[in-house]
């Protein structure tokens, strides 16, 4: 895999203005606002076969049944990138929920909050050709192939919109700080016990063909609300630590116990540090969005 900066979606002044250009359409773009139309390059469309194929492979046997029945109904081609549109418009019939464009990293309560209403913020560049079952930021292929197939899902719809409920009742970094974290570690990076076994539901595990493939080798540790609020964690590259649930219900119902009625007291009600004491002071899981 290699480091992050040493990838060569970074070196490549072709790739870096055409990253630039599809992210810079974000600019002043209000939520809920349709995204721009994108043509893309031969290229583009032969980098998403190529992981749609590889991910098809690295989901046997290693993801929850929910989820590879989501996938199987998700309005996603196989063939080319969709636009934002095409299947936003079918995720709105199934769950209520639509893409909405992000150029990079979007604030916690932008981002979170949106999913209130339905919105989840998505980018349109896709990752550099030459590494395409690896790169070191979230690309459409993650959100589309990642996010799209969970928003498919009205289990994985509801908890969405439980985050975003919760982000719009708080105002402070430590409160929404810590909704990051429990979102981090359940529906990006979250993995859950089935059948004898520990397979991954979260949406960047998903749409990380590498990821998929090493999980096991990551410590895998029992959800552990302390420990997600007060370690830190990698942002780029592979996750070092992953938490399990006991099964899909399991994490409905700790959402649900945990946010629906999360305010700015929760933190310090729960015994948790603020971010001043563990030498924080901003987001700690800065992802596309």
């Amino acid at each position: 895999m290699g480091a992050a900066h040493d990838h060569p979606g970074f070196a490549d002044p072709h790739y870096v203005r055409r990253r630039n250009h599809l992210a810079d359409q974000a600019r002043h773009h209000r939520v809920g606002d349709p995204s721009p139309h994108v043509d893309y390059t031969e290229t583009e469309h032969r980098t998403w076969r190529t992981v749609h194929r590889a991910l098809l492979q690295a989901h046997q046997g290693r993801i929850c049944r929910t989820v590879e029945e989501a996938r199987d109904q998700a309005p996603i081609p196989a063939d080319h990138i969709p636009q934002h549109t095409e299947v936003g418009e079918e995720l709105t019939a199934l769950t209520g929920f639509s893409f909405t464009l992000a150029g990079g990293i979007v604030p916690n309560q932008r981002f979170l909050g949106s999913m209130a209403d339905g919105h989840f913020h998505a980018v349109q560049y896709v990752r550099h050709p030459t590494m395409p079952l690896y790169t070191p930021e979230p690309d459409v292929i993650h959100d589309v192939l990642g996010h799209g197939t969970h928003l498919t899902s009205p289990l994985f719809a509801d908890l969405y919109r439980t985050v975003g409920r919760a982000a719009r009742r708080v105002h402070s970094d430590d409160a929404l700080d810590l909704i990051s974290r429990i979102y981090w570690h359940t529906l990006e990076y979250g993995l859950a016990h089935e059948s004898g076994t520990t397979k991954a539901y979260g949406a960047a595990l998903l749409s990380s063909y590498g990821e998929l493939l090493r999980m096991h080798q990551a410590h895998i540790r029992p959800w552990n609300l302390h420990e997600i609020a007060t370690r830190p964690y990698q942002v780029s590259g592979y996750q070092p630590v992953l938490y399990t649930m006991r099964s899909l219900d399991h994490l409905t119902q700790t959402l649900h116990d945990l946010l629906d009625d999360f305010d700015e007291d929760t933190r310090p009600r729960m015994g948790l540090p603020p971010l001043a004491e563990r030498g924080l002071t901003g987001r700690p899981a800065p992802s596309t969005h």
